[in-house]
């Protein structure tokens, strides 16, 4: 941090102030000023532990090279993200725009219509098969995820399912925040997207974004510190 030094005056004035304790700073308030690096999650996850045997696709056809790792604390890969638009229709994500569009999710908001695409960061996880069974792992919607692209880091949420043998998918908020182009058609990176699924929570109501960023910073932080 750089720290502009005093002229003579403002120290002299310094000097003669009342003197009070600073305030302290909430931990949201710490997390918002210094918040997880995308470089210190990317180490924390550069060894895999594969959670079972079998491996995914990034899209139909390409070779199921993708593995699910695990630790004790999350569950992680590396993989593309394909743009998911599904859910409660809007401006950018309707029939029009996509035309795979469906108008529900795998799991709901709390007034029981679809999450929105365009407006809540989520992720997409396989459905569950022989492959894998990510409930068997601690994890359920509103699962709480860190999505790190390049050196940006976006908390979501889990909020969909999607075919079984295909992974590395997120909605057009979750891309847009990471800086990744969210066209539903033809938008998505084909690599370089790294997903971390905390085991074990669970953000309630599964749309409040502001409880995924917060429980997210969290347990990135005590993820980073189990190293």
């Amino acid at each position: 941090m750089r720290v502009r030094s005093l002229t003579l005056a403002a120290a002299s004035a310094a000097l003669l102030a009342p003197t009070t304790p600073p305030a302290t700073a909430s931990p949201s308030a710490a997390w918002r000023d210094n918040p997880v690096r995308a470089a210190d999650l990317l180490a924390r996850v550069k060894d895999c532990a594969p959670v079972f045997r079998g491996r995914y696709r990034s899209d139909q056809g390409a070779p199921a090279d993708i593995p699910v790792c695990g630790t004790r604390e999350a569950v992680f890969w590396k993989a593309d993200m394909d743009i998911d638009c599904d859910g409660r229709p809007g401006p950018r994500c309707n029939r029009r725009t996509d035309p795979y569009f469906a108008a529900s999710t795998a799991y709901a908001q709390s007034d029981g219509r679809p999450l929105s695409a365009e407006n809540l960061p989520f992720v997409v996880l396989p459905a569950p098969s022989r492959i894998w069974d990510y409930r068997k792992h601690g994890v359920t919607g509103g699962s709480v995820v860190a999505v790190v692209y390049r050196d940006r880091v976006q908390y979501a949420v889990v909020g969909d399912t999607g075919p079984q043998g295909i992974i590395g998918e997120a909605s057009y908020a979750t891309a847009k925040a990471l800086g990744i182009r969210p066209d539903p058609h033809g938008g998505g990176t084909p690599s370089g997207v790294t997903y971390v699924v905390f085991k074990n929570t669970r953000v309630s109501p599964i749309e409040d974004h502001a409880a995924a960023v917060a429980t997210g910073e969290r347990l990135a932080r005590r993820f980073i510190a189990a190293r």
